[in-house]
């Protein structure tokens, strides 16, 4: 009877230690999680930022434009009025450029802690081989 009273308490030692270490994976893992949440988050603001930069530049490059359309009208020469068609172009250009990086950027790729979700599921199913091999899951 002593031999199975033994047993027991080791049985019971394991199964505390398997939970307590079942705490700090849980643990490690939702720190790996806010991690990568705040990884998406970073990604995000950039992208806002070369989204908001992208319309100011597109403000000034229509402004450019409208400009050029007053001079060319107002000009019958070709000179002022196609230089500043040519930078207003090229200021839309780059306005486009910016907003097609920034739209990029905000893409939720992200957000969601796929690793750390990888991670817990991979843990669970390490405990749960451990128990099974153990035959602790019949306690």
């Amino acid at each position: 009877m002593r031999g199975a009273d033994h047993e027991t308490e080791g049985m019971r030692t394991l199964l505390s230690e398997v939970i307590g270490g079942m705490g700090r994976l849980v643990r490690g893992e939702l720190m790996l999680a806010k991690a990568e949440a705040t990884e998406g988050v970073k990604a995000a603001v950039g992208g806002l930022i070369k989204m908001v930069v992208a319309a100011i530049i597109a403000l000034v490059g229509l402004n450019v434009l409208a400009g050029a359309a007053v001079a060319a009208l107002a000009a019958t020469g070709l000179g002022p009025a196609w230089a500043a068609v040519i930078v207003g172009i090229a200021l839309c250009v780059l306005a486009v450029i910016l907003a097609l990086a920034g739209k990029s950027a905000l893409r939720l790729r992200g957000v969601m802690p796929d690793r750390a979700m990888r991670g817990l599921r991979r843990d669970a199913q390490a405990v749960q081989a451990g128990l099974n091999e153990t035959g602790a899951t019949h306690v």
